[in-house]
């Protein structure tokens, strides 16, 4: 039989690795709730050179209106962050430049009463055009049979992110602490967090409406916001699939998909974003392939696939969590490689489009009723997925991030406030939210990735706000300048002048 000693010794050290036992069990848990809430700030990556470094996304509070983000008195990251220069191909980040001080939260005295958000859906693969491009150029440089130098030399030994691309391309990511469905349910928590005194708990009550173009990474993004917004298989939430069919007319969330005359010309639609972005391309990336021929000389890259890698450092990051072709290229191309993309969509969709107006117009008519109606007879939650495509016609609409000349394709204009890396990240989302002040004065305020944008001309409410009805002649106005969206692209006055089915049911003017 052990001595008493013994046994109160072996008492102790049971007791003791109960004890970390709980506590490891504790930390886990702790851990996995706060990656849930924030993989940006709960995971941190390193790319492969100090200026590369792949800081955490800020973002701010998931439950209050301070951000946590260190910035310097000109609204920059004090820290060179390259997910702000990866043009819309980044996990989401907070906006940060030209923001109004103060946070989110709203202003002493007024509450949010009703909110409408226009989302993007959430990290995804690449494209199909943007991913085989990808696979073509690592098949040659493979086929190539010659050792990488310098600042390629990782490629010896690295390997796509998909080991079949094919399955994988335009769908959500579902790894890493960017992953596409996490981003979605966990900003569906942090919402519902900010917005619970919205929800209706009340069985009876109708389910709320999540509305998403009808593509898989769309509605998958929908749905896992709705899970993290509502809870699992809750019944007081339903998504709506809404067609991107080009015979919609008016009635859609997609009008770059019926605006006829915005994909048939060739000089001022859509195809002119191509064609300016090929303009600014030959201005930065030759200079970029001598550099890398310096290298490795018996290995010519094109400008186009040197465009690729720049891509590849986005979609790695996506899904990986960080990527080396990151740090195969300097900050200073890549604020052009930002330009490039902020290029390409002012041309294609936004203020550089004849009919950008008219398309962005569309969901902020018909959301404007609503918020005119108010909560009580409209609803207080409206919910969007949509593409960036589609945001970007609605910034054109509201008049936001408007440069004094339409951007050059000859060299980077850097004080311009077209910025997509900020507005259209993957899960990039902006909110209008109705206010009401004091003594039941109504207002509107912009919220875009958790940055609240002032309307210029419109800003006299508290927090940089719009007084409601002036926020109703703003977009009437808008509207008129925009043009009839028929007649503007071209379609039959039959077809359909604008959204019907934006409606929450249980309200009035609910239509099935």
């Amino acid at each position: 039989m052990a001595p008493p000693s013994a046994r109160r010794c072996s008492r102790l050290c049971l007791r003791l690795v109960l004890i970390l036992l709980v506590l490891s069990t504790m930390l886990v848990l702790l851990s996995t709730v706060v990656f849930l809430l924030n993989p940006s700030s709960a995971l941190s990556w390193a790319l492969g050179s100090p200026q590369q470094v792949l800081a955490p996304a800020p973002d701010p509070g998931a439950y209050g209106g301070t951000s946590d983000c260190h910035c310097d008195d000109k609204g920059r990251q004090g820290q060179w962050n390259i997910l702000y220069h990866l043009g819309g191909n980044s996990p989401w980040i907070q906006k940060i430049d030209d923001v109004v001080e103060g946070g989110f939260d709203p202003p002493k005295g007024c509450a949010v009463d009703m909110i409408h958000m226009m989302s993007r859906h959430g990290e995804r693969y690449p494209t199909v055009n943007a991913g085989a491009r990808m696979i073509k150029l690592l098949e040659r440089v493979k086929a190539a049979g010659t050792p990488l130098k310098g600042s390629l030399e990782f490629l010896n030994e690295w390997k796509y992110f998909s080991e079949t691309p094919g399955d994988h391309f335009e769908q959500l990511t579902t790894t890493g602490p960017y992953s596409g469905i996490l981003q979605a349910f966990s900003t569906g928590v942090k919402l519902s967090t900010r917005y619970r005194h919205l929800m209706n708990f009340n069985d009876s009550a109708p389910p709320t409406y999540l509305w998403a173009g009808d593509v898989t990474r769309v509605v998958d993004t929908a749905r896992y916001f709705s899970t993290g917004f509502f809870g699992l298989n809750s019944k007081h939430a339903k998504v709506i699939p809404v067609s991107e069919a080009a015979d919609l007319g008016g009635n859609t969330l997609t009008p770059g998909e019926t605006c006829l005359n915005n994909n048939l010309d060739i000089i001022k639609g859509h195809d002119n974003g191509y064609t300016q972005l090929y303009k600014f391309q030959s201005s930065y990336l030759p200079t970029i392939s001598q550099r890398l021929l310096l290298e490795n000389p018996t290995l010519e890259f094109t400008p186009s696939e040197i465009y690729s890698m720049q891509e590849l450092c986005g979609f790695e990051t996506l899904v990986r969590g960080s990527s080396p072709w990151c740090s195969v290229f300097t900050p200073a191309e890549w604020d052009s490689f930002e330009y490039a993309r902020d290029v390409i969509h002012y041309y294609r969709s936004g203020p550089g489009n004849p009919y950008s107006r008219a398309m962005g117009w569309l969901w902020l008519n018909a959301t404007t009723n609503l918020l005119v109606e108010g909560p009580m007879r409209a609803g207080p939650m409206y919910f969007s997925f949509v593409h960036d495509g589609d945001i970007v016609p609605l910034l054109s609409a509201l008049g936001l991030f408007n440069d004094a000349h339409d951007l050059p394709v000859t060299h980077v204009e850097a004080r311009r406030k077209w910025k997509t890396s900020q507005v259209t990240p993957m899960g990039g989302r902006i909110i209008l939210e109705r206010m009401t002040c004091g003594d039941d004065e109504q207002y509107v305020r912009i919220n875009v990735n958790d940055g609240i944008v002032a309307l210029d001309g419109c800003d006299s409410g508290p927090g940089k706000s719009c007084p409601l009805e002036r926020f109703k002649e703003y977009v009437e106005k808008s509207g008129k300048e925009a043009g009839d969206f028929r007649e503007v692209c071209g379609l039959g006055k039959d077809a359909e002048e604008g959204i019907r089915f934006l409606r929450q049911p249980g309200y009035g003017g609910y239509e099935q």
